[in-house]
């Protein structure tokens, strides 16, 4: 098999192969993540920080809380493939619950704090958990489903008719049990299910292996460098994203680093902590890291980002003028770009390098031990360097499957485990993926994800709406936001504020309708597919 040692490409199979170090992955079939990570030696002391408050935990202490709560969580019935629904913001206590469920072999769902209670129920109804994890205030958000709670933080129970077993508090202080019953753990197993925004609508359950989590925590720690010493990274990304979980919440401490962690996302706040907890690493995206650049010079005079060395940028590629802005503003900080999926395990390109950022525009190189095609949409062709497509992806990394929908499974996932990914790109002479469009046209707002089908069907429930569509319109500060162009009902007068009222009220405040606009028809092709294109240039046209 002769590889071009350049772009990885080779010619007999059309395959693209990753020209970075494959990641080692460990062969005993019988093992799961936490055991995986906890057993890794390293130097460090601190393992999460509360950047608000300063309270922190150190690594005996969270292996012994992990310990502590996996035999309460044991005694109370939950096995291995029970689901386990965890409903919280960004805390030091997010990595101990979503460690202890996956080291039984039970599975942990995560939810969006902002969704609404309808949103949470979906997934609740899809997921079958058998016990929730969530805060007091987060509490009405899941009280109707009428689930085992176990609360995390302060709280008050008097009033509530909810079915509370324990305290996350109670549970971590619990003498560790010498005797409980262990189910055998193996690496196929699955460890986690995360939504992901479908494009078809609903958004689908992601099964991931602990296999998949444990070839995600090893690509990142060889991404940066963690075997020589300890970092201190930012947490600014949610934890029950992918990313925010398998990175932030768990594999991090494999390599004896110290996580800070931001209950939620605010500027002030993350750039104090940079000089106060000496962060080395930030992980942003896009809109934040124009801002950086906007107000540079108040920025620096404020704030103490000496410390800093590295920020991570993903969810979009950055322009040449966004990378040569930032590094004009902060010469001694580089900036690395990262690419992945929710059905990836957040893996899958990255830039490890100031000089690969410079490819202007480039998700990065494929990571380690992942494959690639470039795929012609229309006749299934691969295709070679330089030729647009669609991205498939291939390793260790790629997931199970969506939960429970075989048809959605089956449309993405082939059986010589492609995952085609609904990106269009190409990859160049030097082996660079550079993402031209998404076949899947999903919204990105502030690096949230909304799926125009979903607000769609949404919109079309309303009494004087005929007919939607939805589509990304660009703005500097967010990214994109979602714009519905409208066909009224004949003799309606719904106005655009009427429109936008009815969505706000339905959906998490990230998803909702910011401009809208009204037309006679909305224009389709043949097969009913809606023409999202032809309505982007309508609007981008009058910018």
């Amino acid at each position: 098999m002769s590889i071009d040692p350049r772009s990885g490409f080779c010619m007999s199979n059309s395959v693209f192969y990753s020209k970075r170090k494959p990641i080692p992955l460990p062969s005993n079939e019988f093992l799961d993540v936490t055991t995986f990570i906890s057993s890794r030696a390293h130097n460090g002391k601190i393992a999460f920080i509360d950047a608000t408050t300063g309270n922190h935990l150190t690594f005996p202490e969270v292996w012994r809380a992990v310990e502590s709560v996996a035999a309460c969580l044991s005694e109370m019935g939950i096995r291995k493939g029970h689901v386990v629904l965890l409903l919280s913001p960004n805390s030091i206590f997010f990595p101990i619950i979503c460690l202890s469920v996956m080291s039984l072999g039970a599975i942990i769902t995560t939810t969006n704090p902002l969704n609404t209670t309808q949103e949470i129920g979906k997934q609740i109804a899809d997921s079958k958990p058998v016990l929730a994890f969530t805060t007091q205030s987060l509490l009405p958000k899941i009280s109707s489903a009428n689930l085992p709670i176990v609360l995390i933080g302060e709280h008050d129970n008097s009033g509530s008719k909810a079915k509370f077993v324990s305290t996350l508090g109670d549970m971590m202080k619990k003498e560790p049990s010498r005797s409980r019953v262990r189910d055998r753990v193996n690496q196929d197993d699955t460890a986690t299910l995360l939504y992901s925004s479908g494009t078809t609508g609903a958004s689908k359950g992601v099964v991931s292996s602990h296999r998949n989590l444990i070839a995600m925590v090893q690509t990142v720690l060889g991404r940066f460098n963690l075997e020589d010493g300890e970092q201190n990274f930012i947490c600014t990304v949610p934890m029950f994203h992918i990313y925010g979980l398998a990175a932030f919440a768990t594999g991090l401490l494999a390599s004896g680093s110290t996580i800070v962690v931001l209950s939620r996302f605010e500027m002030d706040e993350m750039l104090s902590a940079i000089g106060k907890y000496r962060a080395t690493y930030l992980p942003l995206v896009p809109p934040i890291l124009v801002a950086l650049i906007n107000n540079a010079d108040v920025i620096k005079a404020k704030y103490d980002l000496g410390p800093l060395q590295s920020v991570l940028s993903g969810g979009a590629p950055l322009s040449k003028e966004v990378i040569e802005g930032f590094l004009a503003k902060y010469p001694t900080v580089r900036i690395l770009q990262g690419y992945g999926l929710t059905e990836t395990a957040g893996i899958g390109a990255s830039t490890d390098s100031v000089d690969e950022s410079r490819r202007y525009g480039t998700a990065g190189m494929l990571s380690p031990s992942m494959e690639a095609k470039i795929v012609e949409p229309e006749t299934g062709a691969a295709l070679p360097v330089n030729r647009t497509g669609e991205l498939w992806l291939r390793g260790p990394t790629v997931m199970k499957g969506y939960f429970s929908n075989a048809e959605a499974t089956t449309s993405t996932l082939d059986s010589e485990g492609w995952l085609r990914t609904g990106d269009l790109c190409y990859i160049d002479d030097d082996g660079f993926i550079f993402v031209v469009d998404r076949l899947k046209e999903l919204i990105k707002y502030k690096g949230y994800q909304v799926p125009p089908a979903e607000l769609e069907a949404l919109l079309l429930t309303h009494p004087e709406i005929t007919d939607a569509a939805v589509i990304p319109f660009p703005d500097e500060e967010v990214g994109q936001y979602p714009m519905a162009y409208i066909v009224r009902k004949a003799g309606m007068d719904l106005s655009e504020k009427g429109v936008m009222d009815f969505v706000a009220r339905q959906v998490a405040p990230y998803k909702r309708i910011r401009r809208v606009a009204f037309v006679a028809s909305i224009p389709k092709n043949p097969s009913g597919k809606i023409l999202r294109k032809d309505l982007i240039k309508l609007a981008t046209s009058k910018l």
